[in-house]
Order: C-alpha cells, then structure tokens, then sequence
C-alpha cells in the first residue's frame, strides 16, 4: 500500500493506493487543526501500515512538522519529496531545477503519467500555476499567478472603494461586483489560453486541477479535460518507481 500527501498552500490532500486504484482519497484544510489532526489519526487508524508514505510540501516547515506529529505511528516512514532535475519520464528545464515548487513537479509526473502528448497542466486553487510539458516529457517552464480569490482579496484590501467582490461572471459586466469577479476569472482565462498557444501543438490538452478547476474549464476556448488531484497521481509514479 503506497499513501501520498499533497500539503498545498490551504489544504492537505492524500491518497492511498493498493496498487491496482485509489482505495481512498480526501482533504483538509489546514486552517482547522482540529480536523486536519482528527482526519490524519483516522487514516492511520483506518489502514494498515503502508509500504511508502511520501509527503509534497510547500506549506512549510511547521506544517511538515505537525503532519508527522498527526501521523504518529506512521511518521518515521514519512519521506517528503524534493523537485529534482529529472524523474519518471520528465526533465525539468528550471534554471534551477530543486527551486520548482514540488507541488508543479509532481503535477507535471502525474500529467506525464497520463499522457504523452503536449501538455499545459493548470492547478487552479490559492495560487494558478501553468506549466508546459512537450510530448518528449520536457518541462518548458510555467506561470504562478494569484488564484481567483487572491485577487479579489487584493483589491479589496489595497484599494479604498472596491468591495470584496461576491459577483459572478458576465460577458458584460454592469455592476462593480460582477466586474471584479469577471476580471479575476478572465485573468486566469487569458493567461491559460495564451500559454496554450505558445505550446504551438495540434495535438495538445490541457489538464486541469486544483478546487477552482471546475470554474475555470467551462470558459476555456481549448482542448481541456479535469484531472483532479494530480500531484498524488505524480507521488504515486515516484514512489512506484522507487523515488524520491
């Protein structure tokens, strides 16, 4: 049995594996303590003990620290994986390759893990990233904007008159709200759809992840398809193939 963690910017994310299919997949946020430790001491309870338990972390050292406090019996097979210059099937074109935020890596190893055409792989949650992966498996190098949400919040902070907006998207926007909501939106949009130009492949697709991918795919006007969770999917490839 393999189980993934996927420690993001708001939430944890796991997975546990038998091999075969996911037996189980969930998350928490990491805003209630509480939950996030009763939801992890329930999955060690659940489970027998695994053969790899492989953590992706970008939400720091102290939530490291807890996640292995919570997994108690579990934690000394923890193994918290580093993005590196090649791995099952990618290689990573970062000027520095260990600075690519392990959460893109191993997005980019579960989107290898289902295609091999040209790919632009969005995870669309606090933050959109969108990276660019060649049929060869190349990673060409990506985009991090602030999520939906995080502009919102921006203006409202940061501006004397701009609500924090509760509108909804419009082709036309007539009221402030709907603007601001409508400029988050096609912000993401724009810079998605232009990133998949440059990928310049008849053949590629999108792949899209993350909480607000839901949001984002039905004004896409590109090949796309849901690919929840993938940052497990690529911790599942590494661990099956011996990684990290």
């Amino acid at each position: 049995m393999i189980v993934c963690l996927d420690s993001g910017n708001s939430r944890l994310k796991w997975g546990v594996h038998d091999g075969h299919a996911w037996l189980e997949q969930g998350a928490a946020g990491h805003d209630d303590a509480l939950a996030l430790a009763a939801a992890l001491s329930a999955l060690v309870g659940r489970w027998p003990m695994p053969r790899r338990l492989l953590l992706a972390n970008v939400a720091g050292p102290a939530a490291a620290s807890r996640l292995r406090e919570h997994l108690g019996a579990w934690s000394p097979l923890l193994q918290e994986v580093r993005s590196s210059a090649r791995c099952a099937g990618v290689v990573n074109h970062y000027r520095q390759p260990e600075r690519l935020g392990v959460d893109r890596w191993c997005a980019l190893i579960g989107a290898r893990a289902r295609t091999t055409t040209p790919c632009l792989v969005v995870m669309a949650g606090t933050a959109t990233t969108i990276d660019s992966l060649d049929g060869d498996g190349n990673f060409l190098g990506g985009l991090i904007l602030p999520g939906s949400d995080l502009m919102r919040r921006a203006l409202a902070r940061d501006t004397a008159d701009l609500p924090l907006a509760s509108g909804a998207w419009s082709a036309t926007p007539r009221s402030t709200e709907d603007a601001i909501a409508t400029g988050a939106l096609e912000a993401q949009l724009g810079a998605i759809e232009r990133a998949f130009a440059r990928l310049a492949a008849p053949t590629a697709i999108c792949l899209l992840s993350g909480g607000n991918a839901g949001v984002l795919r039905p004004r896409l006007g590109i090949p796309c398809v849901d690919a929840p969770n993938l940052p497990l999917d690529g911790l599942l490839r590494i661990a099956r193939e011996g990684g990290p």
